[in-house]
Formats: C-alpha cells, sequence, structure tokens
C-alpha cells in the first residue's frame, strides 16, 4: 500500500509565492516547466528559444524535497487557528513521525489538549476526534456549533489513540470543481482542505488551473495561443473537458484568468503538502485539439465521437512516438506550476470512449510509463465507473502503482471487487450528490455494512475510501459519517451515531434534536442500494410539465424513503431549545430541512393538479397552481435566509474574474448555463442535460423556476378556458435566455430561517 503524505522529487513553490523577479517572468507569459534543452533533455517539437531561456530560469528556483521523520507542525497550528480562532491556545500539536500508519492520540487536562500525530492532517483529525467525541461541538460542511463550546475546553478522560484503517482516503470528484464553484477563491479552497483534514481526509484531487500545463505544452505543437483558448471550455465545463468528453463552450477563457487559476491551484497543492495531505494532480492520457495528427507527423489520433451532445477532443495514441513527448511536456509544464505528487488521476475512455485500433494493454502500459518518467513510481487513481477501469487497461499497468476509486460501491448489490478488477487496488467510494443538488440523504447503512466486509474478506484489495459526490458542502452528516468508517475500529451503529450526532450538532444533547435526526436516520439516511446512490430531487425545479417525475433526466424518478420522516423531523427541529438555536449548523439543518419538506410535498402536488387539468376543473386547477406558486414563494425565502442557499455569490465569484465587462459576461454565462442549459441544444436537449444540476437556491427558484412553471400554467389554464390544445413553449430558449442575463442578485441572507421554517410547517399537511 502507498503511503501517502510526503511528495516525492523535486517541486516548486505555487506561482503566487514565487520571488518578485521569477513572479513578473510567470505572469508575462513565461513558459513555466519546459525541460531545458542545455539540460539534458532535448526541446519539444516547436519550442521557441525564449521559451527555453524562461523555463531555464524556472528550473533555478526548484527546490529538492528529502522526506523527513520529523514534519512541520506549524501549517496544522495555522488550520487550528482557523478552525478555532477563540479556543486554538489551548491546544498543543505534537509531531509523532514514528508511527507506521496515520495515527493520533489525545490527551490532557480542561484547558490543556494535547494531540500528537504523525502527520500535520492527522493532528488535525485528532481535534475533529476531540470537539467530536469530548467536547461536543461540530465543524460541518457546511455549519459549527462551535458558540457552545465554554471557554475552558473540557479535559481528556484518558488518552484515545485511533489509527486510520485504510492508508487511501481519497476526496473530491472529478466534477468537483465545475459544480462546487470554479470562481473559488484560494481562501475558500484553504477551509476547504482544512475541513478534510479535520475529518481525516489524506488525498484530494487538485483541478483548479488544470487548463494551464495544457496550454502551455502545446503551444510547442503547432496550436496557436487563440486557438488554444477557443479549445479550453469555461472554468465551470473544465471538468468534463479534462475527462475528455468535451471542449470548447463557455470560452474563450483568458490568458490572464488561466495563470490566475494556475496560481490558485498551486498554492492549493502547496498547502495540501504542507499538512502532510497528498495533492492529486491530473495526469496526461492523451487528450489533444483538433488535427494534432496533421500538425504533429507520425502522431496518430483516434476520434472520439460525441458526448451528450458534444464533439469530445481526440485522443492521442499512447503507444505513438509523439505521446510520450507531449506527455514529457506537459508534466514539465505541471511541475513548474504545481510542483510534483505522488498520485495522479486519470481516466481513459471516460463513459464511452473510442479505442479505435488502438492496443488499450499497451496504451495503459505507455501512459504509466509517461507517468514514471516524469514521476518515478507515482500512483494511478482511475475512478470505478460504469465499465471502467476496463480489463484491457488493468491488464497493461503495474496494479500494484493503481487505485481504482469506486464510484458505485454503494450503488448496486452483488458488487465482487477483486474479481472485477483482478486484485487491483480499490476505495470504497460513493457519490451521494449528482449535479450539486440540494437534496439530503444517502445509503448509510450500505457504506457501514460493506465497508466492514469488504475490508475482512479473504484476500481483499479493499484498501481506501473516497468520497466522490460531484458537489461537495451540501450534506454535512453524509460526509461526517463517510469519514468515520476510516478510523472506527468496531461497526457505526446507525441509531447511536445520529443520536451523537444530533448532540455535537448543535453543541448540546436535546430531546427534540435526537428525535429530529432519529427521523432523518430512518428517512432520507438509510436509502437503500439499488438503482441509485443519492435521493430524489424536487419538482419545483423540474422543467413543467404535469408528468414531471424528476428535476434532472438522471434522478430518482420517485421518492427514495417515507415522506413523513423528513416533515416529521421540521416538526421536531423547530422546538429545539431556544438556546440552541442560534449556531449556524441548527439555521443551515433547518432551512435544509425544510426545503426538503417543501420539495417533497411538490410531488403530492403535481399529480393533483393534473387530475384538475384533466378533469377540465378550472377553478380547482387555479386553486391548486396558487398553492404551487406559494410553496415556490416560499422555497425561495427560506433558502435565501442562509448563505450556503444562495445564487448571488456563485454569479459575483465569476463576474469578478472578468477583466472588462465582455469577459464578464462570458464567465457568468459559464456559471449560468451550467446550472440550467448545461450546454448548447444538442448537449441541453438532446444529451438531456437541462436542470442536470437543479438545485433550490434562493434567487434562482424565483429568477428561473418559478417564472417557467408560471409560463406553463398559464398555458395550460388558457387551453382550459378555451378549450384548445396548450401553446408549445422552447423551454431550451426560456432557459437560453436566463442563461444569458446579468441581473444581480443578494449576496448576504435576507430573512429570519426560523419564522420562515415555521411558515412552512403551518403551511404543509401533517405527516402521517
Amino acid at each position: 500500500m502507498a503511503r501517502s503524505g510526503r511528495p516525492r522529487g523535486r517541486r516548486t513553490v505555487a506561482v503566487a509565492a514565487l520571488p518578485a523577479a521569477l513572479l513578473v517572468l510567470v505572469l508575462a507569459g513565461a513558459a513555466p516547466g519546459a525541460v531545458a534543452s542545455g539540460a539534458g533533455s532535448p526541446a519539444a517539437p516547436g519550442a521557441r528559444k525564449s521559451d527555453v531561456r524562461q523555463s531555464d530560469v524556472r528550473q533555478s528556483d526548484v527546490r529538492r524535497v528529502t522526506p523527513a521523520r520529523d514534519f512541520d507542525a506549524r501549517p496544522a497550528r495555522e488550520a487550528l487557528e482557523r478552525l478555532l480562532p477563540r479556543h486554538a491556545g489551548q491546544f498543543t500539536l505534537a509531531p509523532d513521525a514514528g508511527g507506521a500508519a496515520d495515527t493520533f492520540t489525545v490527551s490532557g487536562t480542561a484547558g490543556a489538549i494535547t494531540v500528537r500525530g504523525t502527520s500535520g492532517a492527522t493532528l488535525l483529525t485528532g481535534v475533529g476526534w476531540y470537539l467530536q467525541h469530548v467536547a461536543g461541538a461540530d465543524i460541518g460542511w457546511p455549519g459549527d456549533s462551535l458558540g457552545m463550546l465554554p471557554e475552558r475546553l473540557p479535559a481528556v478522560p484518558k488518552p484515545v489513540t485511533r489509527s486510520a484503517l485504510v492508508g487511501h482516503r481519497y476526496a473530491l470528484n472529478d466534477t468537483d470543481d465545475g459544480y462546487s464553484g470554479p470562481y473559488r477563491t484560494f481562501e475558500e479552497h484553504r477551509r476547504q482542505i482544512d475541513l478534510l483534514a479535520l475529518h481525516g481526509v489524506n488525498e484530494v484531487f487538485v483541478q483548479v488551473g488544470a487548463e494551464y500545463p495544457y496550454y502551455r505544452a502545446l503551444q510547442r505543437f503547432g496550436y496557436s495561443a487563440a486557438e488554444l483558448r477557443a479549445w479550453i471550455p469555461g472554468p465551470a465545463h473544465q471538468s468534463w473537458w479534462l475527462l475528455q468528453n468535451m471542449s470548447g463552450f463557455g470560452g474563450p477563457v483568458s490568458e490572464g484568468l488561466m495563470r490566475e487559476r494556475a496560481g490558485v491551484g498551486g498554492r492549493i497543492a502547496e498547502q495540501l503538502r504542507g499538512l502532510g495531505m497528498t495533492p492529486v494532480l491530473p495526469g496526461f492520457f492523451g487528450t489533444v485539439p483538433p488535427a494534432f495528427a496533421a500538425r504533429n507527423p507520425g502522431a496518430t489520433t483516434v476520434p472520439q465521437g460525441v458526448w451528450a451532445g458534444f464533439d469530445r477532443p481526440d485522443w492521442l495514441d499512447p503507444n505513438s512516438a509523439a505521446f510520450g513527448k507531449l506527455a514529457a511536456a506537459y508534466y514539465a509544464e505541471q511541475r513548474a506550476v504545481f510542483g510534483d505528487s505522488s498520485m495522479y488521476r486519470m481516466s481513459p475512455l471516460h463513459e464511452g470512449g473510442k479505442t479505435g485500433r488502438v492496443d488499450v494493454a499497451a496504451a495503459a502500459g505507455a501512459v504509466q510509463k509517461a507517468l514514471w518518467a516524469a514521476h518515478p513510481g507515482a500512483l494511478w487513481a482511475v475512478l470505478g465507473w460504469q465499465e471502467d477501469p476496463r480489463r484491457e487497461l488493468l491488464a497493461g499497468v503495474d496494479t500494484s502503482k493503481l487505485l481504482v476509486l469506486d464510484g458505485l460501491s454503494d450503488r448496486y448489490d452483488g458488487l465482487d471487487r477483486e474479481a472485477r478488477w483482478g486484485g487491483a487496488p480499490y476505495a470504497l467510494g460513493t457519490i451521494p450528490n449528482f449535479g450539486g443538488h440540494t437534496t439530503i440523504g444517502a445509503n448509510t447503512p450500505v457504506w457501514a455494512d460493506r465497508f466492514g466486509a469488504w475490508r475482512s474478506k479473504p484476500n481483499s484489495a479493499l484498501a481506501g475510501i473516497a468520497y466522490m459526490p460531484e458537489a461537495t458542502g451540501t450534506d454535512p452528516a453524509a460526509f461526517d459519517l463517510f469519514t468515520d468508517l476510516a478510523w472506527e475500529s468496531g461497526p457505526i451503529d446507525q441509531r447511536k451515531w445520529f443520536a451523537a450526532y444530533s448532540a455535537r450538532r448543535y453543541g448540546r444533547a436535546d430531546a427534540e434534536a435526537a428525535a429530529a435526526w432519529e427521523e432523518l436516520r430512518k428517512g432520507p439516511y438509510s436509502t437503500p442500494s439499488g438503482l441509485w446512490s443519492e435521493s430524489q430531487d424536487g419538482l419545483f425545479t423540474a422543467r413543467p410539465s404535469l408528468s414531471a417525475a424528476g428535476s434532472a433526466r438522471w434522478s430518482p424518478t420517485s421518492m427514495r424513503y417515507p415522506a413523513g420522516s423528513v416533515r416529521r423531523a421540521l416538526d421536531h427541529l423547530l422546538k429545539v431549545a431556544p438556546p440552541l438555536r442560534g449556531s449556524s449548523a441548527y439555521r443551515y439543518d433547518l432551512v435544509d430541512t425544510a426545503r426538503q419538506a417543501l420539495a417533497n410535498h411538490s410531488r403530492v402536488l403535481l399529480p393533483r393538479i393534473r387530475a384538475a387539468y384533466d378533469a377540465k376543473d378550472v377553478r380547482l386547477f387555479r386553486e391548486l397552481t396558487a398553492q404551487w406558486r406559494d410553496g415556490e414563494r416560499r422555497l425561495d425565502a427560506v433558502t435565501s435566509a442562509d448563505p450556503h442557499f444562495l445564487l448571488g455569490p456563485r454569479l459575483s465569484a465569476a463576474r469578478s474574474r472578468g477583466a472588462d465587462r465582455a469577459e464578464a459576461d462570458r464567465y457568468e454565462y459559464d456559471a449560468r448555463s451550467l446550472l440550467s442549459v448545461w450546454g448548447p441544444r444538442a448537449a441541453s436537449e438532446g444529451g438531456s442535460l437541462h436542470d442536470y444540476a437543479n438545485r433550490e437556491w434562493g434567487g434562482l427558484v424565483s429568477e428561473l423556476y418559478a417564472p417557467r412553471w408560471d409560463a406553463y400554467f398559464a398555458t395550460l389554464e388558457e387551453a382550459l378556458v378555451r378549450r384548445a390544445v396548450p401553446r408549445q413553449i422552447d423551454w431550451h430558449a426560456f432557459e437560453e435566455e436566463w442563461a444569458r442575463r446579468t441581473t444581480r442578485h443578494a449576496q448576504t441572507p435576507v430573512g429570519d430561517p426560523y419564522a420562515l421554517a415555521a411558515g412552512i410547517a403551518a403551511a404543509l399537511p401533517a405527516a402521517k
């Protein structure tokens, strides 16, 4: 099992941390990381002399890192001060590099807590364990109850030591940057890293700025900067370009933004290294622009066809000599900004990629060979999804240096991962959220049962866990429980776990809070395996139809749990003791539960509207559609009352990256389109991607979803009155018009979450 945490070999500091003279060169467009021809390696085809000279300067800044048994605890201390500004001084963080596995020990008296750990991240995991099991406080993703902590932290009854049960504790989906927020700042990403470390994660996918190495390297293989800027999608859509699914949409991207994003990505990687965590960087497996073979004689490319209405980028045959040259250029450019790592993420032939006449086993071996030429012995992380990784791919690589991140561990029954992947190491993974949907729930009993069973089976190849929702920061309970798997030696008792969670989530035990979370445990957090690994979305966000069964084409079409559980949970949360209602955790959970109860009611109300329409009962139709509109109004109001459900910050972040109005408009369209049409008509309609990333957010409900339903109901009412066929509406045109808008939205919450949630509870029928 590969030991994660400390990077191997050569690396450089991130762009933002470079000395001033070097930073000027990078921001002026220097060719970071190009291998100097005088340094033992030939310059890449088409390299400009100025590129080589500038890369010589960059290489002079390279530092060699020799892993030490001890480590610097200062990054963990700095993270602790960010996480616990009032109480950080009561902790002593002590490096303990002698352990063979990631281990922490927590001890101490009141006001003087000592945490020893084998890495900076593990020190923070120990702090997280203390908060969870001793102090009874929660720092969730999102929401916390830190305001309930006493001034003097409680003593640890007796020293406690925990070791990770698995070496790989991976986080983030390939789509996270797009769906969670492609225009986030470094500080927002750093907060994410702090939370991941606090919950025991040690390997994190770093995607921000991944376009920059492609942009720099491909300019030496016959492409102009302008051509590449047009080929690279906008930041919100780059996740799927890196997966070799699409290109070009949402751009062109300015060179200034690419450099800025690369700087952020480099700082993220450096932050992870400082905590002893592994930055998992995108590897190169052959994605190239059109006409690569024509511009590079001897190269062989395979057209990849169409993905969901998008033309896919071509695949450069890894068995060709051109692949090795381009891979070397790519890794050199990547190293210059992101440094080195011991783990790289690649999924060739993702979701229907075409092999052509390529020998897949040999190609896989060539991909690994190119990776090792740049990063000897590095681990290749591949997503386990649909038919991938294919058996032919596994046959061509050293699987002892490969990790399958299983995205289907909790989705289907009868899985045998050892047989399917020939004994290759894998991580039990989950994708409990698709597209950033604001729906709660997860297959948590499946997680607990399978982790223990798969880990203990004879000849088990289980080597880790992988938390991979398509968007993060939407379900703190699911994140908390899943990451606990790797640190709890015995089976997790779901009933006890959720009872304890309810107490620390609000800072103190409360009978009503416990009852609320018991209802949620029995309902949305007890969904079984089968066809889905997330709960159903609501219908207020669905494209209007009287027969609508879900908002996203690929989401569950019916309830996955009894709706009454959420309705009862809302009643209990409203009765939580007033002193516990002031935390951001309580406010978030109250808004989220009220939102979910209302969303579930949409599935009751729409069939009644359809029945009234079919019966041609105009009076009842008007009465029921008025109830629908009231539900949408309440939904927009309650989600506008919490900062985590606001559209405004996402749009303003996109606009802020534009150097002028036209560029700002372009990036806002990139952000808006992902939430609505997703892509052009061929993808939105033909690929059924519209509303894939639907979410119940303040501003989004009132500006897109409610007017969409209003327009639809108006056509139906008109048809009833005139006894005619309803007018047809071009929904793509409707949604595209919204995506092109530049209207402003609230940046901060508005309204009283408690009053708004209570109003929803009063308006909804009581649970049966």
